[in-house]
């Protein structure tokens, strides 16, 4: 069993794919990114600071084995876009990746409490071009109001995407492959891997 430091549907799910047992406490974190923090630095320190503060807060009195924090950013031309502030802001971050190929970078941090590691993984998403219309349709279906870049890949975002390269699990919040390798390393179960004997 492991502490999952989110309140996000998308990472849950995700887990559930791979069989792990997990419960979920989300933290509360100042997520300001740091003068001159590059966009993969960024993903990772919070990756990590959510998952030591999931240990520290929740994971202890669960009896959890280890806290996994994650991190998603959209990127483009260098500058994270986060979640849109307003239906103009929203406008704005869809013209600006209308056409363009843009990055999403990840982060996902597994702590015991004594080790923590973290791994980042970086994928490419080129949107087709849009309309305004189209834009606002989309803004009017309440899915991009909580989304970094202001869309879902795996929801009604999908239509908008022409090309996708790297892990597409990455892109929707969780890197699978490489929670796996970090679940293997900390001897956390999941479906590959056969319960220990304790």
């Amino acid at each position: 069993m492991i502490l999952l430091a989110s309140g996000s549907p998308r990472r849950a799910e995700l887990l559930r794919l791979i069989g792990a047992e997990f419960i979920a406490h989300a933290v509360d974190l100042d997520e300001t990114p740091m003068p001159q923090e590059r966009p993969a630095d960024y993903v990772e320190r919070l990756a990590i600071e959510k998952a030591t503060a999931g240990w520290q807060r929740h994971a202890s009195q669960t009896g959890c084995k280890a806290a996994l924090g994650a991190d998603t950013s959209v990127v483009l031309g260098g500058k994270i876009l986060g979640k849109p502030l307003d239906r103009g802001d929203h406008i704005k971050m869809m013209c600006a990746l209308s056409g363009q190929h843009h990055e999403v970078i990840s982060a996902v941090a597994l702590t015991n409490g004594v080790e923590t590691q973290a791994r980042v993984v970086l994928s490419q998403v080129r949107f087709r071009p849009l309309t305004l219309d189209e834009i606002d349709a989309y803004w009017n279906t309440g899915e991009p109001h909580d989304k970094a870049g202001g869309y879902a890949i795996q929801g009604l975002g999908s239509v908008f995407i022409e090309f996708v390269s790297g892990s597409f699990t990455s892109i929707v919040g969780l890197p699978l492959k490489e929670t796996a390798d970090l679940f293997s390393t900390f001897g956390i179960d999941y479906w590959l891997r056969e319960p220990r004997n304790e």
